[in-house]
């Protein structure tokens, strides 16, 4: 079974995050990096010719809908999503075990995969670790996730104790099952870390990474699952730091969910290459705004009148053309989607430009400075606990 074209180098690594080099097929990736989530292949209200302006080097979507709708008929009759979209840029797709949370009214769980309702057409289908690795190699994705057995991270780690057990094993035995499918020379297969929030010595994720140390030659990357589920921030950041100290360092390290521009920069400096989440264009389509001195509420009646850009000097295609918080805030209260839209182009341009300008910080050794910078300015002096314990478990004072 083939490993994958993936090429991965380590540029230089400091106390906070390390700048690494990703190379895929359709697209060399320089980390961290944030990645743009397209469910179906695409930015929700975003243009083709937008996304390309964006500039993201890769993006992700979701196997679970893409096999719902268009189907593996269609995928392969395009020979994958790249020439059904139009979109050229890497495409990391997950796999599906996502939806065993999500969608947990709809699903069944079993050893054999995830049974569940489609929600488009109400039939009972059935999710398995092979047929997830069959639809991934229909849409061509350069990365594909191996199915897991994700549970909340709400669950009590005592009364169920059994069901996170039952998990942490079935995952391992879903990711054998996944490489053994997994026969396409053009894509990569990247493992995911889970083990709930069970970071004792040889608790399930002890248990979990040392089977990520045991089949790292046969993956290109791993990812860490199981988090930004309802669990604390101070657990959150201490899973993040033990699985990025005790996995393999040679293979890309993947944060899943994770997309908050405190969370990102917190968790780069933590030693995380690659993010994911929908948050900013979900919030950007309420009027959310990225800004480095927090979030922007677009919709507050303060910013009737305001002249300003959302970011001033930001080069996204928002704030370039000189569209004011005025304009934007007029459009969003009579809930005009173009509105949204521009909001959205600009938090996910922030994202990327956030994660550009943090590699550049670490490699001219000045990561230490922009990260107390970011957080400083983001927090506007009410740092919260765990961002303080996070840091100071690297060193800094803060």
């Amino acid at each position: 079974m083939p490993v994958g074209p993936l090429k991965f180098e380590i540029q230089k690594e400091s106390t906070f995050g390390r700048a690494t080099t990703v190379e895929l097929p359709h697209n060399i990736i320089q980390t961290p990096v944030f990645m743009p989530v397209g469910t179906q292949g695409t930015l929700k209200g975003i243009t083709t010719s937008q996304i390309q302006d964006l500039g993201p080097k890769i993006m992700l979507s979701n196997t679970f809908f893409l096999n719902l709708r268009p189907g593996t008929d269609v995928l392969d009759n395009f020979s994958g999503l790249h020439n059904f979209s139009g979109i050229r840029t890497n495409f990391l797709t997950d796999s599906g075990g996502f939806q065993m949370v999500s969608l947990l009214d709809l699903t069944e769980i079993t050893e054999q995969g995830v049974e569940f309702t489609s929600p488009v057409d109400s039939k009972r289908l059935m999710l398995t670790p092979e047929e997830s690795i069959r639809t991934q190699q229909s849409i061509g994705s350069d990365v594909m996730m191996a199915l897991d057995d994700v549970v909340s991270a709400e669950l009590d780690p005592v009364k169920d104790k059994a069901r996170i057990e039952e998990a942490t094993q079935r995952t391992t035995r879903w990711l054998d099952r996944c490489i053994s499918a997994h026969t396409s020379p053009s894509q990569t297969l990247f493992g995911i870390c889970q083990g709930h929030l069970d970071i004792s010595p040889n608790g399930f994720r002890d248990q979990c990474i040392q089977v990520m140390r045991e089949r790292k030659d046969q993956m290109g990357g791993i990812a860490i699952g199981g988090l930004s589920g309802g669990e604390t921030k101070s657990t959150f950041w201490r899973v993040v730091r033990h699985c990025c100290v005790h996995l393999p360092q040679d293979k890309p390290r993947y944060l899943m969910g994770v997309g908050y521009p405190l969370d990102v920069v917190v968790c780069a400096a933590l030693g995380v290459d690659m993010f994911d989440c929908v948050y900013a264009t979900r919030t950007g389509r309420f009027g959310t705004a990225f800004s480095y001195e927090g979030e922007v509420n677009l919709t507050r009646e303060a910013f009737s009148s305001q002249r300003g850009t959302i970011v001033e000097g930001c080069k996204c295609e928002t704030c370039a053309k000189g569209v004011s918080r005025a304009y934007l805030n007029c459009l969003l209260k009579e809930n005009e989607a173009t509105g949204g839209v521009m909001v959205s182009i600009h938090n996910v341009h922030f994202l990327l430009q956030l994660m550009r300008d943090m590699r550049q910080a670490i490699v001219d050794g000045k990561s230490e400075e922009f990260v107390q910078g970011f957080i400083t300015k983001w927090c506007q002096g009410k740092i919260p606990e765990w961002v303080a314990e996070a840091m100071q478990s690297l060193g800094m004072k803060i």
